[in-house]
């Protein structure tokens, strides 16, 4: 990566005791021990105003979070957000009224998203209370993470 190379914030959304829903949480974990330059990661609850909040002012976005869309568990998605209208439901078993598909509608509508967001997920099978992720997503995380790393060389080197 580049001396001009933007700050990136990776913002891990889930919940880690409501089984896939933990995906989000656990690639922010996973890329924060690879200690890549230039990355702030946090994890989040995916409550939409404060998704806003973390990152207001951010030039560089990447929000990583259980999807579910109805497609089989394990696909995986990227969305450009700043570009992309995000499709109602693909966020439909977050436990906020107002997540992340409903926090990205928001940022845009009040002109605040920021310029470059990116929406990463995996389709979830299970989202009830419990531990550990379905073996469809765990067999996709490493792609997924393969993905962000890509995604990030390419942002950063742009």
């Amino acid at each position: 990566m580049n001396g001009t190379a933007a700050h990136t914030l990776l913002v891990g959304v889930g919940n880690e005791f409501r089984n896939d829903d933990a995906l989000g949480i656990l690639v922010a974990r996973e890329i924060r021990r690879r200690s890549l330059p230039g990355i702030t990661v946090v994890e989040r609850s995916g409550e939409g105003t404060a998704l806003m909040d973390t990152w207001a002012g951010a030039e560089l976005v990447i929000v990583v979070d259980a999807i579910f869309s109805g497609k089989a568990p394990g696909v995986i998605h990227r969305l450009d957000a700043a570009h992309d209208e995000i499709p109602r439901g693909f966020f439909h078993y977050s436990s906020h009224a107002f997540g992340v598909a409903e926090a990205v509608a928001m940022a845009r509508e009040l002109k605040i998203l920021p310029p470059r967001i990116i929406l990463y997920g995996i389709e979830g099978k299970e989202f009830g209370e419990g531990v550990g992720l379905s073996d469809q997503v765990v067999k996709n995380i490493p792609h997924l993470i393969a993905m962000i790393e890509e995604d990030l060389h390419a942002l950063h080197t742009a």
